[in-house]
């Protein structure tokens, strides 16, 4: 069981405030962030709402949190154009102190890196902001995110990332995108181990790799780890291959650590249709074990980050774009998301924390503080 994030208060309280100092500025910066978390933890998915959910629990943002409020509640207008003037890069670093002080090694924890796309910030001709995200597979919490630059892809935005992290003794797994040869590097200088999924980005690789294991294991070797998943009236048959004989690779030197090639055919089975689907790898471990829990364990990024992300926090919904609020925002959802679903109580659905949270002020500094909630709550 993994403990409680702490309150995240401390974290922030020394993050760099974009204003000037005049007559104008009528709030900390700190009192904003902390407003819009809370909103965010209740439910909240824009700024007008944020307004309004300050404006109903002002005693309690006084009292409870002890914020100064003497100058009024803020606009959205205010909420919006803060937001989106806070520092990206001192925002992200807070967040990632924050995030793993309470998980303070990784070592055995799978590190999903998967990127995301935050849809409705695109305008015009401009282009949608796209996140790179670090997530805890096991702990099931976000660890750090990363902006990919504007004319650029998640090829540059993941080594940046990483350096963000003490991967010692972790496992890192990486869709095809991040089958790179520095970011093999960067991993294995880390101290970590890595999961790469290869595909057609390195066709020559790709086609090596994929014909190599394809006669190996028509030839009963190396043996084949076969899990069966059933569900809803669909099969999953999954079949695990790993090799460690490379002498034939002729790249293996260019890739740091590089020690096995891995296969995982997939066969779906819904009703009379048959689907099958092949899928290659490039590993720095040699455990058949590993590699296969590795492989299943990198869709937790997709099912338990980006997809609640959308469905529970409307993030693709959401037409934040001033500045930098969209990705500053999409770090707030984040941290909602680490506080919701590890400080509150595990019966709970997150439909339902958020909703406890909207209604009772208690419950709703229990969850910010990581304080375990009563049986009762």
């Amino acid at each position: 069981m993994h403990p409680c994030l702490l309150d995240p208060r401390p974290y922030f309280a020394d993050l760099p405030d974009p204003r000037r100092e005049t007559r104008n500025k009528l709030h900390s910066l700190h009192d904003l962030l902390m407003m819009v978390l809370c909103a965010v933890l209740s439910g909240v998915e824009d700024g007008v709402g944020m307004e309004a959910f300050a404006e109903e629990k002002v005693a309690w943002l006084q009292g409870g949190l002890g914020l100064s409020l003497s100058n009024g509640i803020p606009s959205h207008d205010t909420l919006s154009e803060v937001m989106g003037r806070i520092d990206p890069v001192a925002f992200r670093a807070a967040f990632t102190t924050w995030a793993t002080t309470a998980l303070p090694s990784l070592a055995g924890e799978q590190v999903c890196i998967d990127g995301k796309t935050l849809r409705g910030s695109r305008e015009g001709t401009n282009p949608a902001v796209h996140l790179v995200s670090a997530f805890a597979g096991q702990a099931r919490w976000v660890l750090a995110q990363q902006a990919v630059a504007e004319k650029s892809n998640e090829i540059t935005a993941i080594p940046d990332l990483l350096t963000l992290l003490d991967l010692q003794g972790a496992i890192v797994s990486i869709d095809a995108m991040g089958c790179q040869k520095a970011i093999a590097q960067t991993i294995i200088d880390a101290g970590a181990d890595y999961v790469l999924a290869l595909k057609d980005n390195h066709p020559t690789l790709c086609e090596d790799v994929q014909l190599w294991l394809d006669t190996e294991i028509a030839r009963g070797r190396p043996p084949v780890q076969e899990t069966i998943e059933k569900d809803h009236g669909r099969i999953e048959i999954r079949r695990h291959a790993l090799s460690r004989h490379l002498d034939w690779l002729d790249a293996k030197p260019h890739w740091a650590g590089l020690q096995a090639v891995g296969r995982v055919e997939s066969t779906r089975i819904i009703g009379e249709d048959v689907s099958t689907e092949c899928r290659y790898f490039l590993c720095s471990l040699t455990d058949q074990h590993r590699f296969a829990a590795t492989v299943r364990g990198h869709w937790s990024i997709e099912n338990q980050q980006h997809w609640v992300l959308d469905v529970q926090f409307g993030e693709d919904a959401c037409r934040t774009r001033r500045n930098h609020a969209d990705q500053n925002l999409a770090l707030v959802r984040r941290m909602a998301l680490n506080v919701l679903r590890h400080n509150g109580p595990s019966r709970d659905s997150l439909r339902r924390r958020k909703l406890r949270a909207a209604l009772n002020d208690e419950y709703r500094l229990r969850l910010l503080l990581g304080q375990p909630s009563p049986a009762t709550t």
